[in-house]
């Protein structure tokens, strides 16, 4: 049975490379990539999209464009068929350089990281040869030479089982995207919106294809996958009682997170453009190795007049109530929301708390807000809405609370200062840029709410009292949220910042990157 992801072409305009969002996950990034597409019907766009396990994607929660004329999925931890493993020998002179690869990105005998030119000669030479495909790299004596060599020499996690597992895991879906960007649909523009996975997809498709690569990133991608290994179960940490310090990763995370950094930088260096939200993106994508003169900022941007209509359904009190408006996933930090609504009830008892979005992300942590509210005794007071169409809800609430460890910058936070909702967001991303401004101009519009710490419950509460009681202070807040928005937040600045981009890419797409 046909669905509306059945489309396939030969070719397309633009290839957009999507990592675990649009069109399975609710959240800003899917809503901007769905716009992004929606405002360029002069181009076609293939998509691609890469996940973990079939299973912890349900249904599609967004409809492809009409100018989206090639879709496929892929699931690169899948459990894949086997086929009979051959006894081999594999190549030493091959995994020589594979060892000696994995040395420079780990720095040895080399005061920097591993340069440019190193990470594409390696996908170029080692990946593409016949010397060292995935049944060599699986099963070869060289293989396991490599591996146990480096576990003598380097880890200091006391598990070989462990170490040796990881490194398989790790590396296995490299050949996976080998053979996808082997078998890609032609393309003129190849559009991805993380580096990972999906930014060496795009490393890979923009070498095999000659084209160039835009790289789009809304928040940190190698950031991010650290804060989710640092409070990852599935990989083990070996470390005693005493030895442990949840701050620092353990071998085995440290061995994921250098794999990301170092994809990280292959992607970068392809890359003909490299886009971040703000200032403070544009330096962590410099420090994790993007060249300057290719990075640029274009700051997320949505349709002002359709936000701007809730307006007109507010009324003019303001109401006792907070929400938090996104996916209920640990690293939303939910909990502090909750404390701080339980907190604040303490001095304006009418207060409530709405929690809307998804909790299919992440089930137990869900279920463990659900189960934080029962033990407070605050089932009467914080409500759990689950997916709704913000627009129904953005007039009811006087303030939107983002509790987040990590951001970008953040589509919700645009949507509710258009619709006159100021905020209390952590101090992450774009976040205080957003609420405080900046640059002297920006600023002169005032705060558009507070900015408090990182799982702090109580300053939360705080600064939500202190606007909610003090009318003057919150339309003052709101009046900034506004303007602030309007002028430098549009979708109409975003749309054409890009479309200058695309226009050049595809103008110049017969040009290689120049490589260093």
């Amino acid at each position: 049975m046909k669905t509306h992801l059945d489309r396939h072409a030969s070719s397309a305009d633009i290839t957009l490379l999507l990592e675990g969002t649009f069109p399975y996950v609710h959240g800003g990034v899917s809503t901007w990539v769905h716009n992004l597409i929606r405002a360029f019907p002069q181009y076609t766009f293939a998509l691609v999209f890469i996940g973990g396990q079939r299973a912890d994607y349900g249904a599609p929660v967004f409809k492809l464009p009409a100018n989206v004329v090639h879709f496929e999925q892929h699931f690169i931890h899948e459990t894949r068929d086997t086929h009979p493993v051959a006894a081999s020998r594999g190549d030493p002179d091959t995994f020589d350089k594979v060892g000696a690869f994995h040395d420079a990105l780990r720095g040895v005998n080399q005061p920097t990281a591993c340069p440019d030119s190193s990470l594409q000669h390696f996908v170029h030479t080692i990946l593409s040869g016949g010397s060292l495909d995935e049944n060599a790299f699986l099963y070869s004596e060289s293989s396991w030479n490599m591996i146990r060599d480096r576990y003598e020499t380097y880890c200091t996690d006391p598990s070989f089982t462990d170490y040796f597992w990881t490194v398989r895991t790790i590396h296995r879906p490299i050949w996976q995207l080998v053979q996808i960007s082997e078998t890609m649909l032609s393309t003129s523009l190849c559009h991805t919106v993380s580096t990972g996975y999906a930014g060496l997809l795009g490393a890979l498709l923009s070498m095999r294809q000659n084209i160039p690569l835009l790289v789009s990133e809304h928040g940190i991608y190698t950031k991010e996958r650290k804060i989710e290994l640092l409070q990852s179960q599935w990989v083990k940490d070996n470390r005693g009682t005493f030895e442990k310090d949840r701050s620092e990763p353990g071998y085995l995370q440290a061995l994921w997170i250098r794999f990301f950094e170092s994809i990280g930088r292959l992607c970068y260096s392809r890359a003909s453009d490299i886009i971040s939200l703000y200032e403070g993106n544009r330096q962590r994508q410099m420090a994790d190795g993007a060249p300057e003169a290719r990075t640029a900022i274009i700051p997320n941007g949505i349709d002002i007049g359709h936000y701007a209509s809730l307006r007109l359904q507010r009324t003019s009190a303001t109401p006792p109530v907070v929400g938090f408006i996104g996916r209920l996933v640990s690293i939303k930090d939910v909990k502090t929301f909750i404390r701080a609504v339980f907190i604040a009830r303490h001095t304006m008892p009418a207060l409530q708390g709405w929690i809307i979005g998804p909790e299919n992300e992440e089930p137990q942590y869900a279920q463990e807000c659900h189960d934080l509210v029962m033990a407070l005794n605050a089932r009467s007071y914080i409500k759990f809405w689950g997916v709704q169409r913000i627009d129904e809800f953005l007039p009811k609430i006087s303030l939107l609370v983002l509790t987040s460890i990590s951001e970008g910058l953040p589509m919700v936070l645009l949507e509710a200062f258009a619709a006159g909702v100021p905020a209390v967001s952590t101090d992450v991303g774009a976040c205080r840029s957003l609420i405080e401004g900046y640059g002297a101009t920006d600023k002169a519009l005032g705060l558009a709410g507070r900015v408090v710490p990182i799982a702090d419950a109580e300053q939360t509460a705080s600064a939500m009292t202190d606007l909610l009681q003090a009318p003057m202070t919150w339309h003052a807040a709101q009046q900034a949220a506004i303007a602030r928005v309007e002028r430098y937040y549009t979708s109409t600045l975003m749309e054409q910042r890009y479309d200058n981009l695309y226009q050049k890419l595809l103008t110049n797409r017969a040009l290689p990157v120049e490589e260093h």
